[in-house]
């Protein structure tokens, strides 16, 4: 019997505009009725009818914002400039905490195509450009910028290759250049932007001390396990064994790998076998300033060695995602427009610091802050749900119940958000199988 095959695929090429409105939650707070009129009338009488007028079609409505798709990426970009510059002008007078100002990206790439929604890279880096755009302004890709210079009537100031979340390899981006201001926002804008991703580490190969080549295959496997294990940290980018083994055996300028690899982290280390015992040497350092951020000596008996290399090596993961999070709480409590990860980052340090009242209130402080900026930020989330878990669990609170089912609730929600995130599932544990008073 010959079985029906599936139906192919649809895919086309699009420009894709994805646009939102900055500062939405804020609004919202402050007055809700007044923000969602004003916010279904511009969309109404100013975004659909620029976005039909230059042919393109919304896909789908997200709240406070829209995809839409267009066959031109000219006319995608004529669309976001002129809804941009109405509510620009309609807006101008309005006090600056309750205007309502658009942000849109707009990126042009291969689709996947399903009847409400399209779906892809495209698409994505199409979200994110967005995430970067000033208040009112546009922010393009280069595939875009190639098809549209000349062609829109603007000039556009080159923001140099980004670092986007979620998207592999850096995206070059370009916004609207109409004056000084303008430009002087994108300048600032490259060093942010090429700055290393957090948590990104190389592990460099492991020297074997002992003077016996019939060791290196134990000293590599320490390397590569090692490798495999800070991966899974959340959050983290890890480069590849391959590529960290070209610097095997070489003298190396820890700055200058930090450049080539564009990374934070440095983690060097070293096995020495003497007699019955095995010593290992770790240090983590900054790649930007070469300077030393912790440091371990690990001293074993000589047992089984593929045992003892999975002692090590759980070991070091468990130590270094503790080290990671004071570093890059130490990096954000150093600027001075922190975002929801560098909050999310103070929160993780503070709940570090112990269990107690004062440093859970400190932690969720951090971790509403990161959520105010980001409430769809998983990792805030869940460990919000796991302060309020702990206030229930460790009785530190006259009314234990009520925090752990704002627990549960919680990181019920992460979970609808990230199904398989696995600190959100610990929490969930904690939380349901607590006794309630």
């Amino acid at each position: 019997m010959v079985q029906d095959r599936p139906a192919p695929m649809e895919r086309r090429l699009a420009a894709i505009l994805v646009a939102d409105v900055a500062g939405y939650s804020r609004l919202m707070h402050n007055d809700e009725e007044a923000t969602h009129a004003k916010v279904t009338a511009l969309l109404a009488h100013v975004v659909l009818p620029a976005i039909a007028e230059h042919g393109g079609r919304v896909v789908k409505n997200t709240g406070d914002g829209f995809l839409a798709e267009f066959t031109s990426s000219v006319e995608a970009v004529r669309a976001a400039v002129q809804f941009q510059m109405r509510i620009n002008e309609l807006t101008k007078n309005e006090e600056e905490h309750r205007r309502i100002a658009f942000r849109a990206g707009v990126n042009i790439g291969d689709v996947i195509v399903e009847p409400h929604d399209i779906f892809g890279d495209g698409v994505n880096i199409a979200a994110r450009l967005e995430g970067i755009a000033d208040s009112g302004s546009i922010c393009i890709s280069s595939a875009v910028h190639d098809q549209v210079r000349g062609k829109v009537g603007i000039e556009f100031v080159d923001l140099g290759e980004l670092t986007l979340k979620n998207i592999a390899r850096p995206v070059r981006a370009f916004a609207p250049a109409r004056d000084r201001q303008a430009l002087g926002r994108a300048e600032r804008a490259k060093p942010v932007a090429l700055l290393p991703p957090r948590l990104s580490i190389v592990v460099l190969p492991f020297a074997n001390l002992s003077g016996d080549p019939a060791q290196d295959y134990f000293v590599d496997g320490v390397t590569e396990s090692l490798t495999t294990d800070l991966s899974r940290i959340s959050g983290s980018l890890v480069i590849g064994r391959h590529t960290a083994f070209t610097y095997k055996g070489k003298s190396v300028d820890l700055k200058q790998i930090g450049r080539e690899l564009n990374i934070r982290y440095v983690l060097q280390g070293s096995v020495q076998r003497g007699g019955s015992r095995l010593r290992v040497n770790v240090q983590l350092t900054d790649a930007e300033s070469a300077g030393y951020l912790w440091a371990e000596r690990f001293d074993k008996p000589v047992a089984d060695l593929l045992e003892m290399q999975d002692e090590i090596v759980a070991r070091l993961a468990r130590t270094l995602d503790v080290q990671f999070v004071a570093a890059e709480s130490r990096r954000a409590a150093t600027r001075l427009n922190p975002d929801a990860a560098d909050l999310y980052f103070q929160g993780r340090y503070s709940l570090n610091k112990g269990l107690t009242p004062e440093y859970l209130a400190e932690a969720r402080c951090f971790f509403e802050q990161a959520l105010a900026i980001d409430p769809d930020h998983i990792d805030a989330l869940s460990r919000t749900a796991t302060v309020e878990a702990a206030l229930g669990v460790l009785f530190l609170t006259d009314r234990p119940d009520e925090h752990l089912a704002a627990a549960e609730t919680k990181v019920l929600r992460a979970l609808r958000l990230a199904p398989d995130h696995a600190w959100a599932h610990f929490t969930l544990a904690i939380a349901s199988s607590a006794p309630i008073a």
